[in-house]
């Protein structure tokens, strides 16, 4: 690795194992929208990314964007790459949060910091599909379903912005320094997305799966009222875990408790 020594406090583990590169690559449809990529960790993912269509790339590590302006000049030379040395987290949450326009994102998310951005390239409607690597685990979350035990708040925010899917796992020994736990491929297609961000919506979600194995019902009693009657108003069983509950049916019983019904 060029003598780079890893940051651990960035959680970084490089994946090196080209085919799965390839599989990433294949993996992402044919949009006319910009493409976007978050770490570009020694390049190997960003150079191939370069050649299906110009890149924008952010890198939160100064060491290694100096390493790719010395690999790869040609990319920066010939603006198949723009790369911006910024952390993501720190850019206002707005449409448009990482490109004014539409956008495809493609990243091999570090574990630590995976979910909030997710979470934000879901709200992001100018964020049109992505294909992301996280931690197995997380990824089973986003893309679970009614009646699975994975499925849960995550679940269904994914499902309210657009369509989850699993695509592939990755071992760790795909990977340089090897992470101690196996990673997982998933997209969200958000192509046909016409959600809004509601953060009292996510707020509700939160108390909904609070005790994910207590019923459903005693989990809205700590913070809303006569719950059992609305469950039954809305014909949902009253003895419902949260995971056994749709998404549209979250949807539901959030209109009902937000319009005081």
């Amino acid at each position: 690795m060029e003598n780079y020594k890893t940051k651990k406090r960035l959680g970084q583990n490089f994946l090196k194992n080209f085919s799965y590169i390839q599989q990433i690559i294949e993996s992402i449809p044919k949009l006319p929208y910009q493409l976007i990529e978050i770490g570009i960790g020694l390049g190997d993912l960003t150079q191939e990314l370069a050649k299906r269509d110009s890149l924008k790339a952010y890198e939160v590590d100064p060491d290694l964007c100096s390493l790719f302006y010395k690999n790869f000049a040609p990319l920066i030379a010939s603006k198949r790459v723009e790369l911006i040395q910024k952390d993501v987290l720190e850019i206002q949450q707005d449409k448009g949060w990482l490109h004014p326009s539409d956008y495809v994102l493609v990243s091999n998310l570090p574990y630590y910091i995976a979910t909030p951005i997710i979470l934000r390239l879901l709200r992001d409607s100018a964020c049109k599909y992505f294909v992301v690597m996280t931690q197995k685990e997380v990824a089973q979350k986003f893309c679970a379903h009614t009646q699975e035990s994975a499925f849960c708040a995550l679940s269904v925010l994914a499902q309210t912005f657009g369509k989850p899917q699993m695509l592939f796992d990755v071992p760790n020994t795909a990977f340089e320094p090897a992470p101690k736990v196996t990673s997982s491929v998933f997209c969200i297609d958000k192509t046909q997305n016409t959600a809004q961000g509601d953060y009292k919506f996510e707020e509700f979600l939160k108390i909904a799966f609070c005790a994910p194995r207590k019923k459903l019902a005693k989990n809205l009693q700590k913070a809303f009222a006569d719950t059992a009657s609305l469950l039954h108003t809305l014909q949902i069983q009253s003895d419902a875990r949260p995971h056994e509950v749709s998404t549209q049916d979250y949807h539901r019983i959030y209109q009902h408790i937000t319009k005081g019904v």
